[in-house]
């Protein structure tokens, strides 16, 4: 599932490549595309002129010189792709827009091989659309309380890879960034977090933030072409790695063969001469 980086990445490029751009058609093409709790069908867009782009974690969204803004939830295959004449056109579009700005026109569409992503019409609230106002801010928003998230963490009696994952202390950190997170802070993932020292789960924030920060600076994370830029380019962090879908490979920094266990359905990977449970 795209996180934080990648969701990221697809906003600068949506920011760069369609702002100033009038919607001139909108199409839903797929019964699923579209939330249940949209304000209003994707045809109301129509005529609107796109101003910019927002994000909350891993919430994106198209601003409009109207009331209402465009989100959407890449779920686990969603894509923004600009359509272009030298790329097979994409395979599985499930919205299309025709997009114009003076005589330069183009196509944007949201394709979702599995659609479990979603697109929905919504209102801003103190500039964040409805359905993330329950998401926390994550570590880049200007607004991000540091020490409180600290508390936060330090409050719940659970483990520190089950809070790094809740959305609603911390947002933007998903499988992947949590398990290099954790290798980087040298923290095991079932430690709970109540048993941690402030110190160490300010380690562990942080280092979430600096390996967030080097993977969008790379264009993300791709270990397959479910996730790939407005472009239909491919990140390339999945080549710095350290610890996800890194199983009895060595230790970048020990040696010890790397570990895979599961929690809460999903695999976590770790060092355990590196990161021992406390």
């Amino acid at each position: 599932m795209p996180e934080l980086p990648e969701v990221e990445t697809v906003r600068r490029g949506l920011h760069h490549l369609i702002s100033g751009y009038r919607i001139v058609d909108a199409l839903d093409l797929h019964p699923r595309t579209l939330k249940a709790e949209s304000i209003a069908p994707l045809s109301t867009l129509k005529g609107a002129r796109i101003t910019g782009t927002g994000r909350r974690g891993k919430f994106l969204w198209i601003t409009l010189d109207r009331p209402f803004v465009l989100v959407a939830h890449l779920g686990m295959s969603g894509q923004f792709l600009i359509a272009q004449k030298d790329r097979p056109a994409a395979k599985h579009v499930r919205a299309q827009f025709a997009l114009k700005k003076s005589l330069r026109s183009r196509e944007l569409v949201f394709n979702d091989q599995r659609t479990f992503g979603w697109l929905s019409v919504e209102q801003l609230t103190d500039g964040v659309p409805s359905s993330a106002q329950h998401i926390a801010l994550d570590p880049f928003d200007p607004s991000f309380d540091y020490q409180g998230t600290i508390t936060k963490f330090a409050q719940r009696r659970v483990r520190i890879k089950t809070a790094l994952l809740n959305q609603e202390i911390m947002s933007g950190v998903g499988n992947i960034y949590a398990d290099e997170a954790l290798w980087r802070a040298k923290v095991h993932p079932e430690s709970l977090t109540s048993e941690l020292s402030r110190k160490r789960i300010t380690a562990v924030i942080d280092c979430a933030t600096q390996v967030m920060q080097e993977a969008i600076a790379q264009g993300g994370t791709s270990f397959d072409d479910l996730y790939i830029d407005v472009n239909g380019e491919s990140g390339f962090f999945d080549q710095s790695l350290s610890a996800y879908g890194r199983e009895d490979e060595p230790c970048p920094r020990c040696g010890a063969p790397i570990r895979r266990i599961v929690l809460g359905a999903r695999s976590s990977h770790f060092c355990p001469r590196c990161q021992r449970k406390t």
